[in-house]
């Protein structure tokens, strides 16, 4: 898995989804401040209806952080896989309660169980919270 900064310098070859994601990551981190290091990014084209549901996942979890977490940094990889596509997002916060997260992030968690999906809430008190969600295969087309 390659690490990227948020503000290295961009690879020709990303596609629109992913320059769309890092445009909104680089923008979100001027904002507020907090440091986003962007460790995968998927090399194929995603379904639009997927894109818009990982993406909006992403800005609601951004938004969590930015509003309770006092986090320094946040780290986001998404990735394909042969079992589907995995998002994680990870912030070196106070470590919200997982329930609070959860029920800020609900019309994420059933727009995933939709299309098959899942979405986790993992916060340790001191340490910073993670949130992980999956797409099937299948949902991928």
């Amino acid at each position: 898995m390659e690490k990227q900064m948020i503000n290295s310098s961009e690879s020709g070859s990303r596609r629109a989804t992913s320059h769309a994601l890092e445009d909104h990551l680089a923008e979100w981190s001027l904002q507020t401040g907090i440091r986003v290091e962007i460790w995968a990014l998927p090399k194929q084209p995603l379904p639009a209806l997927i894109t818009e549901i990982v993406h909006g996942a992403i800005r609601d979890v951004l938004q969590e952080v930015e509003r309770q977490a006092q986090a320094q940094t946040v780290s986001i990889a998404l990735t394909v896989a042969p079992g589907g596509l995995r998002l994680t997002v990870s912030d070196d916060g106070l470590g919200t309660s997982a329930k609070a997260c959860k029920a800020n992030l609900r019309s994420r968690r059933v727009e995933l169980a939709g299309i098959g999906g899942g979405l986790t809430v993992n916060g340790v008190q001191g340490e910073g919270t993670t949130v992980s969600a999956t797409v099937p295969r299948r949902a991928l087309g």
